[in-house]
């Protein structure tokens, strides 16, 4: 009975999440002209809604831990990815606008793609190598000057829990060639919305920020050691029950 009580809330949460994004896909449209920080604030509130949604159906609740580290200042936001979950709740919750860097054809899916592709963000092609990371640089920096956060996952797929990704330093590449200090961020969201599953599981995600990491004088290479072993060792403070079953 457990199980289907999940499957309907489930089901319940996708068909209700599905049409919130269609009619907010030509909200969004009509959003176009704002001016961009009004626009932004319009467009995250889609993600606002849906973190309600799953905390009201799902039983997915979150807590935050460190808010104070976030600075007042051009930040690399370097996330641990298990989930959906963090994607669409990090938007909404830092104290300035999150420019993402993606796959350019993220822009191409229906309705969601229309709403990021009128943001400000950064898509890219892998296939272009040098190419796609030249243009993140020279993105990355006029963004940085706008006062915007960039935001990238540095295991560059979501990973299941209890699991460490290959670390790519693409994140800490940029911060230090703009010389901006880099944020990690370290959560559990994979506990209640895995990688690949339609059921969510009621629970609480802890979202943890460690202080700003400064790129002077390292390397992009130990810069990201720095990231890892922060974001690795913040993860078993997170989930203990899950690591202590690894042993």
């Amino acid at each position: 009975m457990l199980r289907f009580s999940l499957f309907l809330r489930s089901l319940l949460f996708t068909v209700l999440m599905a049409i919130l994004t269609v009619i907010w896909s030509f909200a969004c449209i009509l959003f176009a002209p704002f001016p961009y920080a009004r626009r932004y604030y319009l467009t995250a509130r889609w993600n606002v809604i849906v973190v309600w949604m799953a905390k009201v159906i799902c039983g997915i609740r979150y807590e935050v831990k460190g808010m104070e580290n976030f600075p007042d200042a051009p930040a690399v936001v370097l996330s641990k990815h298990q989930s959906a979950w963090e994607t669409i709740f990090l938007l909404q919750m830092t104290p300035r606008p999150l420019v993402f860097v993606f796959k350019k054809s993220l822009t191409y899916i229906p309705f969601f793609g229309w709403g990021i592709a009128l943001l400000r963000m950064i898509p890219i092609d892998r296939s272009k190598g040098r190419d796609a990371f030249a243009q993140v640089v020279e993105q990355g920096r006029k963004r940085l000057a706008d006062g915007q956060w960039i935001i990238m996952f540095p295991e560059g797929t979501r990973i299941p829990v209890g699991q460490t990704g290959k670390y790519k330093n693409g994140g800490t590449r940029l911060a230090v060639e703009t010389n901006t200090l880099v944020v990690p961020i370290a959560h559990n969201a994979g506990e209640c919305w895995p990688k690949n599953s339609f059921i969510k599981k009621p629970g609480l995600i802890t979202v943890s920020i460690g202080k700003p990491i400064y790129p002077e004088n390292l390397d992009s290479s130990e810069l990201m050691v720095k990231v890892e072993n922060w974001i690795e060792s913040e993860m078993r403070v997170i989930s203990p029950h899950v690591y202590s079953r690894q042993k």
